[in-house]
């Protein structure tokens, strides 16, 4: 199944805010937030949503490929995840 990034980034924003983010920490992500350096997300929430990502687009990601360059805000990771498609 095709999806656009901005239909990707929209997927990735919901699920990244209803499972690892505080109410007042909703209202100031963007999809240019930084995430890792940030904290917003740290090695365990990185697994969570690699797996969620995995299952969601039918892709499978390499251990190598699970980095900062890769999943630093929500742009990327939506970049990231077209390019697996």
């Amino acid at each position: 199944m095709k999806h656009d990034i901005s239909e990707i980034k929209s997927i990735i924003k919901e699920y990244i805010m209803q499972h690892f983010l505080q109410s007042k920490q909703i209202e100031t992500i963007t999809d240019k937030t930084p995430l890792m350096s940030n904290r917003l997300l740290d090695s365990i929430s990185t697994i969570h949503l690699i797996d969620f990502l995995e299952k969601k687009f039918n892709i499978e990601f390499e251990a190598h490929e699970v980095d900062k360059d890769n999943f630093e805000n929500i742009s990327i990771i939506a970049e990231f995840v077209n390019r697996k498609l």
